[in-house]
């Protein structure tokens, strides 16, 4: 959490006065026991909080409470100035607290949008003279709701949290809890410093001991005691939310005084603190040791990202840029390293990692395990960073990154990793307190003579203690969260921990009072996904009401994707997509808590199986596929450029998401659903692939008389052509298949391209269709275009497969002209194609010979990094248009769609499998 900076304020009114004149009334109060929202522990409340109804039984829902009707002040705002609190009231030790300021601000104040309210300015003294004192703020609103919200802190603190910062991660049209009426306060952890990664506070102990958790008691206090004194009662409920360090507090305030708070919500934790500036320095010796052997370049950082997003975006069914699938993507750690050394392992420039550098990321990527030492509460390990499933530290979703030098500076700076910035900074004023100690020197796993020293500290700043039961007991209610691509705080220490809380309170009790959600693509507040959803709601109905929070929306702020849904998933969930409707929707998704082989594929047959189909170059053939071996043999059947018969043969290796590599020439072949292959055949000339698409299941017409109507249907038809001299060219147009098997193409005789059917068209194409027994296909014969329809003579011209999708019908025309053009034409069905019909996750083979990445959301098309907006059923039905981005036009039938590009640079034609 970013701390927001203190309003101006009026000059303290001349020496302190005791509080007891402006408490009078609080003290009435007090006697009589009202107020709720936790014990007190001042002179002028009562030592314990007042008695509570009994929590309901597991599993019943408490009865709503009584909602209060706004209080309204009891005093001046003014008045406040000036008072002071003896240490002997406050239940931890200090000098007293002394109020510097209290300025009433009025709702029609200049750039005000926090509404009416008395804002509050105070510090409280140090019992050591040379430590220095705690800065807090309190804000306390004319129209208060009877409830308050303390806020954590972020970083190494130093910044006044002065309560008027909106809920992190809320919707963001919400307005600040101070606005909605809560009382609201927060401090600056008990020093002062114009940075959030200053450490030298820590070599006082009360300082450091303050910023370990003490501060926020202390503050509470005070706090809680500004509240009576003001509106005469102290608050129905109680609630903390923190961000980063200030989720460590908010973890840390329930396990040492279960008693202040009826619900906390803890973001992104650095609860194992001590843990996590360890892993820090590690990853610093890892990328400077040896003159920096092992540090990477922005470019070298890029290049693991881009690889892990290419082995592991699609895990989760949808192609978002979004890594869900984190545990799946793990198992392909080794294959993407594998694939990112450099020759020999010496560093050969930014295409690839050298030994040294995969070093290091092995470094970042795992757990760091403390086998001589444990830190507080028994830990023994600090999580890693999930670096190869989709943490980002380089690149435009992030303002963390790894340095920009191989040589690190003493004190590290900007200039230097940031893991490593704030690992130097506690090594130097938390443990060793020698400002110039060299931290590359400090051995996490075995720090010798500061072993002890790290174990102290640990057990002043870390809040990993898993017994929250003292907390549930009283009704407590817990929200967390954490982004599984945080790059500064470990996810993998928070999953730790709330594996330990249910181990020790047990899984009915943690399922009763505590929320683990997890953020695929989420960052540190960074990512390629940033959450925005009503926490503070759905934490205030589950302690007021008992509505437990399920499975919340989240939507998307990043501003490239800003809008976009999904579920919020309780661990160990992600959200899956459910293979159809719009990316960006979360209906669309479920949250699914299964980790499977990534490499495996659902769609690969059970047995050696043959499929049917074409390429682009009009060639027919077959794809024999063995899944016990991977091998596969593809059968020339028919062609114009070489003997039928020719065979090409090899293994596939897997990729993940039912695509395999193979030797056609760099084509990668897809299993798809339905029973559908895409893929290649090295050409017959030139180098490369010729795409192709097959079918496990085809339509064939054996009897006599031969029926087409399972097929007959008036279709759009898109596809490639190529001419004698190897131009190829974009087709569109109409088709009609007949119960007969004859058929009609027309294409508009202005644009040449797709049009209306029309059997009087001018630009046509005619013939019939005759299967072929002994290669299970349609022969395709070509009648006179003047002529009427006619099932006998004509000129063969290619040939057709009918592949069955799911009993859909997906004719496949594979052209073998006389005069030596060839190509392939897909059909689809001349009827309104609805936006959301075709989304989903697809490979694309393009008539150029290369493989790409596609989805369609709702309006949405991309094709590799090219992306375009869809105007549906434009020019006729069936067809969508794409605009600028990546022009052309588009028809889909049964999870494969064709794109034909607008004349230009592209690719004539785009054939994509769904899978």
């Amino acid at each position: 959490m970013q701390p927001q900076g203190p309003r101006a304020a009026v000059p303290p009114a001349p020496g302190p006065r005791p509080w007891g004149a402006v408490l009078g009334l609080g003290l009435l109060l007090a006697a009589c026991g009202g107020g709720g929202g936790g014990g007190g522990g001042f002179a002028f409340l009562p030592s314990s909080p007042p008695a509570a109804a009994p929590a309901p039984a597991p599993g019943d829902a408490p009865a709503p409470p009584a909602s209060p009707p706004a209080a309204t002040p009891t005093v001046d705002c003014a008045a406040l100035a000036g008072r002071s609190l003896p240490a002997s009231a406050i239940s931890l030790p200090t000098g007293g607290a002394t109020v510097t300021a209290a300025v009433a601000v009025s709702a029609s104040d200049p750039a005000n949008t926090l509404g009416a309210y008395c804002q509050v300015r105070g510090s409280i003294q140090p019992v050591d003279a040379s430590a220095q004192a705690i800065q807090f703020a309190v804000n306390l609103p004319l129209a208060w709701n009877g409830k308050t919200i303390q806020f954590g802190g972020g970083g190494f603190n130093g910044r006044l949290i002065d309560g008027t910062e909106p809920v992190r991660f809320g919707p963001p049209d919400q307005a600040a809890p101070l606005a909605m009426g809560y009382a609201t306060y927060g401090d600056d952890s008990g020093h002062q410093s114009s940075s959030i990664t200053d450490g030298r506070f820590a070599t006082n102990d009360e300082q450091l001991a303050n910023y370990g958790g003490l501060t926020l008691k202390k503050t509470r206090d005070v706090a809680q005691a500004l509240v009576l004194a003001y509106y005469g009662r102290k608050p129905t409920k109680a609630y903390f939310l923190g961000t980063s360090t200030g989720g460590r507090d908010a973890l840390a305030y329930i396990q040492r005084w279960p008693a202040d708070y009826d619900g906390v919500i803890a973001n992104e934790p650095a609860l194992n603190y001590s843990g996590t500036r360890l892993s820090n320095v590690a990853v610093g010796r890892a990328l400077y040791a040896n003159g920096g052997a092992g540090w990477m370049n922005v470019a070298k950082t890029l290049l693991v990202q881009r690889t892990v997003l290419q082995a592991c975006d699609r895990l989760d069914g949808a192609a978002d840029s979004i890594v869900s699938n984190v545990e799946s993507c793990r198992q392909l750690n080794s294959a993407i390293l594998a694939s990112l050394r450099c020759p020999g392992g010496t560093d050969a420039g930014d295409t690839c990692l050298s030994d040294a550098q995969l070093a290091t990321v092995r470094t970042i990527e795992s757990p760091l395990v403390f086998s001589s030492y444990a830190l507080a509460n028994g830990v023994t390990q600090a999580g890693g960073y999930n670096l190869l499933e989709g943490a980002l530290v380089a690149g435009p979703y992030t303002t963390r990154d790894l340095g920009t030098r191989p040589v690190p500076g003493n004190p590290a700076t900007s200039a230097d990793a940031n893991m490593y910035v704030t690992g130097d900074q506690w090594v130097k004023f938390f443990v060793t307190r020698d400002a110039t100690f060299d931290s590359l020197t400090f051995d996490p796993l075995a720090p010798g003579a500061f072993t002890s020293r790290v174990t102290t500290v640990s057990a002043l700043s870390d809040a990993t203690d898993p017994n929250l039961a003292p907390f549930f007991a009283r009704g407590g209610k817990l929200i967390m969260l954490h982004g599984l691509a945080d790059e500064v705080i470990s996810p993998n220490s928070t999953i730790d921990y709330y594996n330990r809380v249910v181990a020790t309170v047990g899984a009915a009790s943690a399922a009763q009072s505590l929320r683990f959600y997890t953020v695929p693509g989420m960052g540190h507040g960074t990512g390629v996904f940033i959450p925005g959803w009503d926490s503070l709601s759905a934490l205030e109905s589950w302690v007021e009401k008992g509505l437990a929070p399920a499975t919340p929306v989240a939507m998307d702020t990043v501003a490239g994707s800003y809008g976009r849904t999904r579920p919020l998933c309780q661990f160990p969930a992600w959200p899956k997509y459910r293979g159809s409707g719009s990316l960006d929707a979360s209906v669309n998704y479920s949250c699914v808590s299964e980790v499977g082989n990534p490499l495996a594929c659902q769609y690969l047959p059970a047995s050696a199986t043959t499929y049917k189909g074409g390429n682009m170059a009009g060639e027919e053939l077959r794809v024999q596929i063995d899944p016990a071996t991977l091998a596969y043999t593809v059968t020339i059947d028919a062609s114009s450029q070489r003997a039928a018969g020719t065979q090409r043969s090899g293994t596939l290796v897997p990729q993940g998401q039912c695509s395999y590599t193979s030797g056609e020439g760099g084509a990668l072949f897809t299993f798809a659903p339905g029973g559908v292959l895409s893929g290649g055949v090295t050409r017959a000339a030139g180098g490369g692939f010729a795409s192709l698409v097959a079918f496990q299941t085809t339509f064939d017409n054996r009897a006599t008389p031969a029926v087409f109507n399972p097929v007959a249907a008036i279709s759009n038809a898109a596809g490639v052509q190529q001419t004698g001299s190897g131009a190829a060219a974009g087709y569109a147009g109409a088709v009609r298949l007949r119960n007969a098997g004859t058929f009609q193409y027309c294409r508009d005789a202005t644009t040449g391209g797709f049009m209306v059917y029309d059997a009087n068209c001018t630009q046509t194409e005619k013939g019939y269709l005759a299967f072929n027994t002994a290669r299970g296909a349609f022969d395709v014969y070509t009648t006179s275009p003047t002529g009427g329809a006619t099932t006998t003579g004509g000129t063969l011209s290619g040939s057709m497969v009918i592949g069955l999708v799911g009993g859909a019908a997906v004719p496949l025309h594979l052209v073998r002209d006389a005069s030596g053009n060839v190509g392939m034409r897909l059909h689809a069905t001349q009827q309104s194609l609805i936006a959301g019909t075709a989304d989903g996750s697809y490979i694309a083979a393009s008539s150029n010979g290369d493989n790409r990445d596609a989805a369609i959301a709702g309006t949405s098309l991309q094709l590799g990094s090219a992306s375009a907006t869809l105007a549906f059923d434009a020019p006729v039905p069936g067809v969508a248009t794409a605009g600028t981005g990546r022009p052309g036009k588009l028809i889909y039938n049964s999870g494969v769609f064709a794109f034909v590009a607008d004349p230009g640079a592209n690719a004539a034609l785009e054939l994509g499998v769904r899978h």
